[in-house]
């Protein structure tokens, strides 16, 4: 909720009346702090994520013991970590216009709706495989007793595949997210299309 709530705050940056040097000024500071705020908390260790680092056997270790952070829930030293780059990000690329920038920006303008598909997409894709894989498509279904089924512990693909999937999933859900997005533009009367 409370990243929620950022979002709409930081929409303020984004009326028509904001100007657009001070928009991506704002975006600079706000993710420079956030950033400096995660390594002050996360080097301190006694507060912002429910694991705390652990010096290794050696400084590569270490380093990715600092940067594992809690994603659920999120944490604290998460949430700035990760926002942080993001703010950042956002200031950097405003003014890039090209086709791939166009390409995201589809799924930026319909982004509860994309949300909701691509989880349903990915779980009706997870369980075909689950059933190809000789194993009752029920597994898939997210329950106690499934999050914990050591018959599932050696299930899984490769990160090939698992990368292939995803950039499938996106794909197959562009052409539907454009026309949606062309959708809202058109219908803007209706209030509540802005909310998906």
């Amino acid at each position: 909720i409370g990243v929620i709530c950022t979002g709409y705050a930081l929409g303020k940056l984004y009326t028509s009346t904001f100007s657009q040097t001070l928009r991506r000024k704002y975006l600079v500071y706000l993710g420079v702090i956030a950033l400096t705020l995660f390594f002050v908390i996360r080097g301190i260790n006694a507060y912002g994520d429910l694991v705390p680092w652990t010096s290794q056997k050696n400084t590569t270790y270490t380093i990715l013991s600092f940067f594992n952070v809690t994603k659920y829930p999120p944490s604290l030293a998460f949430l700035l970590v990760t926002l942080g780059p993001a703010l950042i990000l956002l200031a950097g690329l405003e003014n890039i216009k090209n086709r791939m920038t166009n390409f995201f920006l589809v799924f930026g303008r319909v982004p509860f709706m994309y949300y909701f598909l691509h989880v349903l997409v990915i779980h009706l894709l997870a369980m075909v495989a689950v059933v190809i894989q000789g194993r009752p498509w029920y597994d898939m279904i997210i329950t106690s007793s499934n999050f914990k089924n050591a018959l599932l512990i050696d299930y899984g693909f490769s990160l090939w595949v698992v990368y292939g999937v995803w950039i499938s999933v996106i794909l197959l859900l562009y052409p539907i997210s454009k026309r949606y997005m062309i959708y809202k533009i058109n219908h803007k009367e209706k209030w509540w299309l802005s909310y998906l």
